[in-house]
């Protein structure tokens, strides 16, 4: 099933290009079609995507080897799986993202996918529960602002910036910035 072709004509009628959701079609984690809304999402061009490695929209090698092993381990034993995660714009922005996914070969989970994604604006990446004004500073923690850049996006201070990242790393268990990029992007 490597030559595995999917006619537009097809995926046309059955509203793929322009469902209101991102939508991709993977093989083997190769993405064999992207709809026009994952180029509003990503910021690539479908055709662009397409017979590329899924590799290209997460942050790091890491992240990526963690969620396949995640995804297979889950669709040796049922059809559809979805969580939430951090992902990559062609820009480098690191957004948030809900992902669902399904298999239409059960007995090889990753020979043929379905996957949809959507952003998520104001999620916590973590099950920590992080204030609306703490999400929004992680966000830009994640693309690498500093704290003076933060503050000035936001309309606030240096130090009430510095507040809040000190809070979100004290509710995730980090020391450092380093850390703390990396617990919510790699450990999830």
């Amino acid at each position: 099933m490597e030559d595995l072709q999917l006619s537009d004509e097809v995926l046309n009628l059955t509203g793929f290009m322009d469902a209101p959701i991102g939508i991709m079609i993977l093989s083997h984690r190769r993405i064999l079609k992207a709809n026009t809304e994952i180029e509003l999402l990503f910021g690539w061009n479908r055709l662009d995507l397409e017979g590329q490695s899924i590799r290209v929209l997460y942050p790091s090698n890491a992240d990526y080897e963690k969620t396949g092993a995640r995804w297979h381990r889950w669709l040796e034993s049922r059809p559809r799986y979805q969580d939430e995660r951090f992902m990559q714009r062609k820009t480098g922005e690191i957004i948030w993202t809900r992902a669902r996914g399904r298999t239409l070969t059960p007995n090889d989970p990753f020979q043929l996918m379905v996957w949809t994604f959507e952003k998520i604006e104001d999620r916590a990446p973590s099950t920590v529960a992080l204030t609306p004004k703490e999400r929004e500073v992680a966000r830009y923690i994640v693309n690498g602002y500093t704290s003076k850049e933060i503050g000035q996006m936001m309309g606030l201070s240096p130090r009430t910036i510095e507040v809040h990242r000190a809070s979100i790393m004290r509710k995730l268990g980090v020391r450092n910035s380093a850390e703390l990029v990396n617990k919510m992007i790699v450990e999830r």
